[in-house]
C-alpha cells in the first residue's frame, strides 16, 4: 500500500471496523472508546494515512503558519518562550498555532495530528513528560516538515535543539548551596527519561562529588514536580531521622510549595535551618518572602532562537536534518531562600 494514498476505508479494512468508526476515532469523538482510538491512531501511523486535504496536495500551498506544541501554556517558561516565538514569527510574516499537551502523551499525539492536518509549514515542540514514543514527531521529519525542539527534546530524531546547559545550571545551584554551608542536599527530580531532568540530576550529582559529599539516594525525591509533589517531598524529607539542610528542586513549582509547607508546618527557618532553591525564575519567586533562589532559563530568548532556526529551515537556508544544538545562556539568581551570609 503506497503511503500518501491511504484512506479511512483502508484503515477500516485493516482493523475490520467500519469507516464511520475510523472517522470518529481520528476526530477524537466521545462516541469511540479510548482503546479503539489508540488502535486506529496506531494503524493510521503504520499505514501512512494522511487526511484527504493532504493527499489532494493542498499541503504544497504555503500556509505561512508555524505549529507550536508545549506542555503548559500557563507555566512561565513556556509562556515566555511562546512570546519570543510570536515576536519572531510576526516579524517574518508567519502566524502561530499553539497547542498544549498538559504533559500527556495522548494529547500530544492529537496535537501533532491537528498541526499536520492544518498544513503548518514547520513545528516547534517541547515534549510532554509522559512521552516515551516519538513516532508522531518523527512523522514530521519523514514528511520533510521542518521541526525544531526546545527545552525538552526526543532522543533519536535528527533535528535542531534549542536548550540551556541544564547540567551546568544545576551544578551551579548545588555548588551555591554547598558554599552556603549545606552538606546534606536533597533533590526533587522530574522523570529522568527527559533530557532536562536527567541533566539537572547529573549536575547535582557532580557538584556533590566535586566537593567530596556523598550522594544519599534517600534524599532524591522522584516526582512530576507539581505543587502537590512539593508538599509530599517536604513531608517525606522532614520525616527522616537525618533531614537535609537544603533542597534543590528541578522546578520552581515544587520548590515553592515545599517552602510554604515548611513555613506553615514546622519550626524550621529558611534559610537558617533549611535552604531552598528552584529552577525557572517564575514571577512568584521574587515576590514571596524570602525570595526563592532559582535559575533564569531565558525562555523568551529560547523561543526567539527556536523560531529563527525554524524559519531558516522552512526557507531552505539550512539543512533540516542538521542536529545542531543551540545553547542559550542561563543565570543563577541568588535570593533569600538560600543565602546565609
Amino acid at each position: 500500500m503506497k503511503k500518501g494514498t491511504v484512506t479511512i476505508h483502508d484503515i477500516a479494512r485493516h482493523l475490520s471496523l467500519d469507516s464511520s468508526t475510523i472517522s470518529r476515532a481520528l476526530n477524537d469523538s466521545p462516541r469511540v472508546t479510548v482503546k479503539t482510538k489508540e488502535r486506529v491512531r496506531k494503524a493510521a501511523a503504520e499505514l501512512g494515512y494522511r487526511p484527504n486535504l493532504m493527499a489532494a496536495g493542498l499541503r504544497t500551498q504555503r500556509s505561512k503558519t508555524i505549529g507550536v506544541i508545549v506542555p503548559w501554556i500557563s507555566r512561565h517558561f513556556f509562556s515566555s518562550a511562546i512570546s519570543g516565538i510570536e515576536q519572531v514569527a510576526y516579524q517574518e510574516g508567519f502566524r502561530v498555532m499553539i497547542c498544549q499537551s498538559h504533559d500527556d502523551y495522548d494529547r500530544e499525539v492529537v496535537n501533532a495530528f491537528a498541526l499536520f492536518d492544518n498544513r503548518v509549514e514547520g513545528v516547534l515542540a517541547s515534549i510532554a513528560m509522559d512521552t516515551t514514543s516519538f513516532d508522531h514527531l518523527q512523522r514530521f521529519k519523514d514528511e520533510h516538515t521542518p521541526t525544531v525542539f526546545f527545552d525538552r527534546y526526543p532522543p533519536g530524531i535528527e533535528s535542531c535543539q534549542v536548550v540551556i546547559d541544564d547540567f551546568d545550571a544545576a551544578y551551579r545551584v548545588t555548588e551555591h548551596l554547598i558554599q552556603q554551608g549545606s552538606k546534606r542536599i536533597a533533590h526533587f527530580s522530574g522523570p529522568r527519561h527527559l533530557n532536562i531532568y536527567r541533566d539537572r540530576y547529573e549536575g547535582y550529582k557532580k557538584a556533590l562529588a566535586d566537593y567530596d559529599l556523598a550522594l544519599d539516594p534517600a534524599l532524591v525525591f522522584d516526582c512530576r514536580l507539581l505543587a502537590d509533589d512539593g508538599i509530599k517531598g517536604a513531608q517525606y524529607l522532614l520525616s527522616l531521622d537525618n533531614s537535609p539542610g537544603a533542597i534543590f528542586s528541578a522546578n520552581d513549582l515544587a520548590a515553592l510549595s515545599a517552602m510554604r509547607y515548611i513555613q506553615k508546618n514546622s519550626r524550621l527557618s529558611i534559610p537558617g535551618d533549611i535552604a531552598i532553591a528552584g529552577f525557572s525564575n517564575s514571577p512568584s519567586t521574587s515576590i514571596i518572602e524570602p525570595g526563592l533562589t532559582t535559575v533564569d532559563q531565558s525562555g523568551e530568548e529560547i523561543g526567539k532562537a527556536a523560531a529563527k532556526q525554524l524559519i531558516t529551515e522552512i526557507r531552505g537556508e539550512v539543512d533540516t536534518l542538521a542536529q545542531e544544538q543551540i545553547v542559550i545562556p542561563s543565570k543563577l539568581i541568588i535570593r533569600g531562600s538560600s543565602y546565609k551570609q
